[in-house]
């Protein structure tokens, strides 16, 4: 081991920022002992777990997203941070109400139940039944080729899946999520009366997934909602040699704006307190279930990042902040409240790393800044890669996160956490994602990744001195 350190060394002197950037048989050793601590002694599982189980979903102005605010708040206190506050943001209220009813009638009279959830800001049916024939399409484009005459009075069902043959599971999710997002607004101005849309996960299953959906100003709003992949490829099915009759309820309701807040916690740095290096997750979830992967997993990673650094006497030369942030699922108010308060004080974020895509096995970290500035910040961070790639890390170019994004004009580096994503969607947004669905041994190697990194970062910076 020592030999193989030994010669990572040599080869980063090699390197043109060196000897700025070169790590030691110091830093190895130090990122060790943060993988022997976190797995060791981690409490990130704990705390997720009164999270995701005895709070429970955490939508945003919801009385759940109260108690996890005061939670996190109390936490961060007892942890050891220098300050902890929290800070106001607005944000849209929206609630489920009862449960949604849907189901397809058959030609024969045959009624068949289908497993639905009422999507983000759907509006509902106001106590009755809304019933129509289904047309089927496979894209938004669709609506214009089929036109109003045909559309009218119908129910649209959006059956376009995640491409299966995507390696990486966010591609999928991205190429299918804008029926989900823009179908109701988009198929209204058709004269559609409601929209079901396919729910995104790559499993067959009977677990409907739901989201946010966003209706387009001066738009009819319509009601929306995620049906399981198992009904939508049945309904497909049985469209292929008859007509169906889609039948739907919900009460659904936009509830106005609210209250909420943001919780940080802050560590002066020692050497360069005006310099921000920012870890967070978001702490709201939908309310089907837990939030455990999306995105308590980011919250607790991004504590545990920070702790485990303190436990072992590592004291930072700049500033770190741990963010939990509020309504990134439902609006990105927390994300927003806190990049314009940021600008105001005319802050700079050295980086800032998000934890937004579930607590399995970490893979590595995406990169992403300001082009005039990528370069020089991109070739600095990935010198850390031969101490990184010991724990099967890499550092690739790409996305960060929702909440940092708007940090960007900052011109720091922006860092989304990226672990496997074979499994993420089989739980995303549905009533499976709770503490049960998370390995107690992949969300401490998570953590310890991030707090790895901070680590270098802090201790090497990245801009060329």
């Amino acid at each position: 081991m020592l030999k193989k350190i030994t010669f990572l060394t040599v080869f980063m002197l090699t390197l043109p920022f060196s000897p700025i950037w070169s790590q030691s048989e110091q830093d190895a050793l130090f990122v060790k002992e943060i993988y022997n601590h976190t797995l060791s002694n981690g409490k990130c599982y704990n705390w997720l777990k009164i999270l995701s189980e005895d709070i429970g979903g955490r939508l945003a102005g919801s009385v759940e997203a109260e108690k996890a605010v005061d939670y996190t708040y109390d936490l961060m206190l007892s942890l050891g941070f220098d300050t902890v506050y929290m800070q106001s943001c607005e944000v849209k209220k929206w609630e489920r109400g009862t449960k949604e009813e849907v189901f397809v009638q058959r030609q024969n009279g045959e009624k068949i139940d289908i497993a639905s959830l009422a999507l983000g800001n759907s509006v509902g049916t106001n106590n009755e039944i809304y019933s129509g024939e289904i047309i089927e399409l496979l894209s938004l484009d669709s609506l214009e080729t089929y036109g109003e005459e045909r559309i009218r009075g119908k129910i649209i069902f959006f059956n376009r899946p995640m491409d299966p043959t995507q390696l990486r599971t966010f591609n999928a999710y991205g190429g299918a999520v804008d029926q989900r997002v823009y179908g109701a607004s988009r198929a209204a101005k058709y004269g559609a009366k409601a929209v079901l849309v396919r729910s995104l996960t790559t499993l067959v299953d009977d677990y409907p997934h739901t989201g946010v959906t966003v209706y387009e100003e001066n738009t009819i709003k319509i009601p929306a909602l995620a049906i399981s992949t198992k009904a939508a490829n049945q309904i497909s099915e049985i469209l292929e040699t008859e007509n169906l009759t889609a039948s739907i309820k919900t009460s659904s309701q936009n509830l106005g704006i609210g209250e909420s807040y943001n919780v940080i916690g802050e560590i002066k740095g020692t050497e360069y307190p005006e310099e921000i290096i920012l870890v967070g997750g978001h702490l709201d979830s939908w309310d089907v279930g837990g939030g455990a992967h999306d995105d308590g997993a980011g919250c607790v990673h991004s504590l545990q990042a920070i702790v485990s650094l303190l436990e072992l006497g590592f004291r930072p030369k700049h500033t770190f902040r741990c963010v939990m942030f509020m309504n990134e699922e439902n609006g990105l108010a927390g994300g927003l409240k806190y990049a314009e308060v940021s600008n105001g004080k005319n802050e700079f974020h050295l980086a800032a790393i998000e934890s937004d895509a579930g607590g399995f096995t970490p893979r590595g970290f995406s990169c992403d800044a300001e082009p005039d500035k990528f370069n020089i910040l991109y070739k600095a961070l990935t010198s850390f890669n031969p101490v990184l790639e010991a724990y099967d890390l890499r550092l690739v170019k790409g996305g960060s996160g929702a909440d940092i994004n708007p940090l960007k004009s900052q011109g720091g580096l922006l860092i989304g956490f990226r672990p496997d994503s074979q499994r993420y969607f089989d739980y995303h947004h549905s009533s499976k994602d709770r503490i049960d669905a998370v390995n107690e041994r992949e969300l401490k190697l998570g953590a310890a990744a991030i707090s790895s990194l901070i680590y270098l970062i802090d201790t090497y910076g990245l801009r060329k001195q």
